[in-house]
């Protein structure tokens, strides 16, 4: 497997639709759509094979929060995953933002591989019947 130099980050077009859908199951291909037009899912894509995806909104309106992070099971472990955490990082920063945020459930792995980012433990709380949920955050640098 190739390093992630060959992997193309780039904003989810109408064309992405079917294949964001086929492996998003936490959100309905209206919310899709939407997301695609409002720019807020970025793709990973590697020789043009669909690698993996970032979607993201705004907690409370105005601090940017990744919603989900999902690299392909093929083409894990080429960091693929931190290509594209890094790229939206550079985006946000671009648009002005100085604080980031994300969650996990406290029995992921996925909160290790944000605490490699950067991202630093700010609490979290247990949604109804759900694990508990971390919530992660990074300062960006001015």
């Amino acid at each position: 497997m190739q390093k992630n130099n060959s992997v193309k980050i780039r904003f989810a077009e109408e064309s992405d639709l079917e294949i964001l859908f086929q492996h998003d199951k936490h959100i309905s291909a209206e919310i899709l759509k939407k997301k695609i037009s409002d720019k807020n899912i970025l793709i990973a894509e590697t020789e043009e094979n669909f690698a993996g995806w970032l979607r993201y909104n705004l907690f409370w309106d105005e601090i940017p929060f990744m919603n989900m992070l999902f690299v392909l099971e093929k083409f894990r472990g080429i960091g693929i995953g931190g290509k594209l955490v890094r790229e939206w990082e550079k985006l946000m920063s671009e648009q002005g933002h100085k604080t980031l945020l994300t969650s996990t459930q406290a029995n992921e792995y996925a909160q290790h591989f944000y605490r490699k980012q950067g991202y630093k433990d700010l609490g979290g709380f247990t949604p109804f019947g759900e694990e508990y949920e971390i919530i992660l955050g990074k300062q960006m640098e001015e």
